[in-house]
């Protein structure tokens, strides 16, 4: 659903909108952001840094693998991908396919590592495109270069998205016996004329059967993926897929606002807030009917786009919710190592020259460690304030300095009381407007009784641009 980030773009995105270190924030877009959106785009790399902070020097234990084939180009999608043909699922051994996953394991042979002391890799995202098109002989391969180059851990979450009618139980089977363990199903809607205003390549048959094939094969640990604000989308259209959502149980669900942008066909066809599309505040109740038939469903939400049930959190994804560093291979993939954020071309031609020039030790893929502390104090709130257990003050403080804790906090005291921000304690008990208002008027440590701070939901996430805004001018004055 960026750092990107330049977050999702065309297509789902947040209110949170982009996370860029730029406080010129965009104004209130609307709700959620991919999944895997940290491995999809990234800004432009910082520049003069002086500060060295310790998350820099971690070594990644977590891979985003791009497969970027699909039937075809959805109307909302600006992502990097390659479109097949709707018969593509058909063929087995597509030499696009095959020539993709060779350049692909090419990249990963000759990327170097420059930590000390390296760990197996806990998490592998397969993202796309589809990668459910890719035949599981070949996502074999990738796992087997994953595993010589950097070890992967026998329990590791291996993740693979996949689209309703490009699987059956045999290749769903295969997929479990590499070990993949964890499925994200690109649902998107429940309604036949929703899919094809989308130009999704399914339709709503293909979602059942999809559902059935996953319960079949007794995936535990599989997620539901929704889109909200699609062109002609009513409340009950959402309502209804929703309900339907919750009665397939899968064990998290991610949902996505529409967000249409340049470059697109939607982008041609509709301009935000105007119909067919809904308007900003339909936009924002869609997302609080979200928040609380999810949470009534016994899922809960734990990050801005991101609901589940106990225990099924995405692994994967919190690696980016916690800005540590991870590791991203394919076109148009994004990493972050060192302290340096940086993405791969889009376009295959150029991609393929990357992994040439990488191969012959002339592209450096990690940072010198020198990384502007604000810029990292930036991002830890950003992606700290989209989770529900939000900021922790105290860490950050140690890390970052407490003169930024309470310039934080201070920006944040009409929000307090307004009820979007929430302040709490060490037992994450929840402080009063008074009891904040007194202990920011010390300036003293004893301010440092706010442990936690985090965004309320559903509205104060749905102010989320606003807030993160307001915290660039605090921490950058």
């Amino acid at each position: 659903m960026k750092l990107q980030l330049l977050i999702p773009k065309s297509t789902l995105i947040p209110i949170f909108f982009a996370v860029s270190s730029s406080p010129n924030m965009p104004k209130l877009a609307a709700l959620c952001t991919m999944p895997n959106f940290y491995a999809r785009n990234t800004p432009s790399v910082r520049g003069n840094a002086s500060t060295q902070t310790p998350s820099v020097t971690i070594p990644p234990t977590s891979a985003y693998i791009h497969l970027p084939f699909c039937r075809k180009r959805c109307h909302y999608c600006d992502f990097p991908i390659v479109a097949l043909g709707s018969s593509s699922y058909q063929i087995d051994d597509d030499p696009r396919i095959r020539n993709y996953v060779e350049l692909l394991c090419r990249e990963i042979n000759a990327t170097k590592s420059e930590f000390q002391t390296n760990q197996p890799l806990q998490t592998v995202f397969f993202g796309g495109g589809t990668p459910s098109l890719v035949p599981p002989r070949l996502v074999s391969v990738i796992l087997d270069v994953l595993r010589s180059k950097f070890g992967l851990a026998k329990n590791a979450e291996i993740s693979i998205e996949m689209d309703p009618g490009t699987f059956d139980a045999k290749k769903m089977e295969s997929l479990m016996k590499l070990d993949v363990n964890r499925v994200s199903l690109g649902v998107q809607a429940f309604q036949e004329e929703l899919l094809k205003a989308c130009g999704r390549a399914h339709g709503v048959d293909e979602v059942y059967e999809a559902i059935e094939i996953i319960k079949s094969c007794e995936l535990q640990n599989w997620s539901m993926d929704l889109i909200s604000s699609l062109p002609h989308q009513k409340a009950s259209m959402w309502e209804e897929s929703l309900r339907l959502t919750i009665e397939a149980q899968p064990t998290h669900v991610s949902v996505y606002d529409l967000q249409v942008e340049e470059d697109t066909k939607f982008g041609i066809l509709y301009k935000p807030g105007e119909f067919p599309l809904p308007s900003d505040t339909d936009s924002a109740g869609f997302y609080r009917m979200a928040s609380r038939a999810l949470a009534e469903g016994g899922y809960s939400h734990y990050e801005i786009s991101s609901y589940c049930k106990s225990g099924f959190e995405c692994k994967h994804n919190s690696t980016y919710w916690k800005n540590n560093p991870f590791y991203g291979f394919g076109l148009g993939a994004a990493s972050y190592l060192g302290g340096l954020r940086f993405s791969r071309p889009r376009k295959l031609k150029e991609y393929t020259s990357y992994v040439q020039n990488l191969e012959k030790e002339l592209v450096d893929c990690h940072g010198n460690n020198d990384v502007d502390v604000k810029d990292m104090a930036m991002d830890v709130v950003m992606l700290s304030l989209r989770t529900s257990s939000g900021l922790d003050l105290q860490s950050f403080g140690k890390a970052y300095g407490g003169h930024l804790v309470y310039s934080l906090c201070r920006a944040y005291q009409p929000y307090i009381k307004s009820g979007h921000v929430v302040c709490l304690d060490e037992q994450r008990k929840a402080l009063t407007v008074d009891e904040i208002n007194g202990l920011l008027l010390t300036k003293d440590d004893n301010f440092m009784r706010l442990r936690h701070v985090r965004l309320s939901d559903p509205d104060g996430f749905l102010l989320s641009n606003e807030l993160i805004s307001l915290a660039f001018r605090a921490l950058s004055p």
